[in-house]
């Protein structure tokens, strides 16, 4: 039977579990042995590979209701719909300016260190056949049907297909809809709180076996493409990554310091998120854990439940990187000369295509090839250069995408004065234990 805990004070000692049952040891340790099976017996590597689409599918099941009632309960809790636009506009352009720096510091670092400069590819010599569906689904979904496509064709079809923009829309308007209601609207709102807990019971059990995704999904890439794959185009890989890892410390840390924490601390706040995103390659696979983290932090449930969800369509830093860098990479791999009004033409585009990349495992590879459809000057059919590493780049942009969120949120919430500069730092400090859930006005429940 549950048990209801008020947290400890700050000098009294919390409980430690043993080193062997901590979440993010396991999943470093289900990392390593995935890695070794991978590298030393392949084919049973890849056999691994229904493990990782296993535990994605599980997570996955839960991310449309849990966003749903997380932005409907948000919403309709705010009181003041004014706040609710408030928010809304200051988070729309904190997330528009941070990824348009992204995009354009994706663009720079391109052109300064050449990643595909000596490649001399023809693109004519390259397997068409390799990329074909990706050029297909990019040259149908053009910038009109991409925004038409946030509509679905159901209330009930946006829940059941799981699409993150569209389930986004149906909660806002349902949200607005329960506000607008007043005092009839409160038992509704109470309602879907009591499922969003259901929900995060459910996450809390599947969340268990993130060590075992994380072991098939990392025994099938390397067993797929082998670590020696990583070689041929490791100048674009480790530019990738070295980028993002600027842009963490640099820009987000930038921000992070403004707003009166530690890039730093952040991280290790969120250690055990970032190493199943690590192990999944999807930023999803966590996103019910954020939105509890995020509220651990101070951060009321409105502003979680805006932001958070948000901020997995409209703030993917790692994915606009991503784009940008390649783009230029494919370009100077192919000997495709590109003006400076046609890079920033490439930027622009990029703001657009980008919106759609929510955290699903390799959503930034077909996001890059909407871009290229758009882009005639580039041949779409050297995207077949990045199709064998792109499961190697597609951990470092959800992990870049995942720090952006969270790193969001703690900005919008500071901006709207919830969140105390000592209090935020000792919460960082004394993370969710797992096993424990947060409850509004910050007990903890543990079972």
């Amino acid at each position: 039977m549950s048990q209801i805990a008020i947290p400890a004070p700050a000098t009294a000692a919390r409980p430690r579990n043993p080193w062997y049952r901590i979440l993010y040891i396991q999943v470093l340790i289900a990392i390593a042995i995935g890695i070794a099976l991978g590298h030393f017996w392949p084919d049973l590597g890849k056999a691994m590979k229904p493990f990782g689409d296993g535990f994605i599918a599980l997570i996955k099941m839960m991310i449309a209701p849990v966003i749903f009632c997380t932005v409907v309960h948000g919403i309709s809790s705010m009181g003041d719909l004014r706040r609710v636009g408030r928010v809304g506009v200051k988070t729309l352009l904190y997330f528009e300016i941070v990824s348009t720096l992204a995009l354009a510091i994706g663009l720079i670092v391109g052109e300064l260190l050449q990643p595909g400069a000596g490649f001399n590819i023809d693109p004519a010599s390259l397997d068409m056949k390799s990329v074909a569906t990706y050029v297909t689904k990019a040259k149908e979904d053009g910038i009109v049907a991409h925004l038409l496509a946030i509509i679905p064709d159901s209330y009930v079809g946006a829940l059941a297909r799981g699409d993150l923009l569209q389930v986004l829309l149906v909660s806002i308007l349902s949200g607005f809809a329960i506000a607008a209601l007043g005092e009839r609207g409160q038992p509704i709102a109470n309602a879907i709180d009591q499922a969003a807990k259901v929900f995060f019971g459910i996450i809390r059990i599947v969340v268990r076996v993130a060590p075992i995704g994380a072991f098939g999904a990392m025994a099938f890439t390397i067993g797929a493409y082998g670590i020696g794959s990583l070689t041929k185009l490791i100048a674009l890989i480790g530019t990738f990554y070295l980028t993002s890892l600027l842009f963490v410390l640099l820009v987000l840390g930038a921000i992070a310091r403004m707003a009166g924490f530690s890039i730093i601390r952040f991280i290790g706040y969120i250690k055990d998120e970032l190493l199943i995103v690590l192990g999944t390659s999807s930023s999803e696979t966590v996103l019910p854990q954020m939105i509890q983290k995020m509220e651990h932090l101070g951060a009321s449930r409105p502003v979680v439940g805006l932001v958070i969800p948000t901020g997995y369509s409209f703030n993917l830093d790692g994915t606009n990187i991503y784009m940008t860098l390649a783009t230029l990479f494919l370009a100077q791999a192919t000997n495709t000369h590109l003006t400076i009004w046609q890079e920033l033409g490439i930027l622009g585009i990029a703001m657009i295509t980008s919106k759609g990349a929510s955290g699903v495992t390799g959503a930034g590879f077909v996001t890059l090839a909407a871009t290229l459809a758009i882009v005639p000057d580039i041949p779409i059919g050297s995207l077949a250069l990045l199709l064998g590493i792109d499961k190697f780049m597609s951990e470092c942009r959800a992990l870049t995408n995942l720090i952006g969120n969270g790193v969001a949120c703690i900005v919008i919430s500071r901006s709207e004065g919830e969140l105390d500069k000592a209090a935020l730092h000792h919460a960082m400090a004394h993370p969710i234990l797992e096993g424990e859930a947060q409850e509004p006005g910050g007990a903890l429940v543990q079972s």
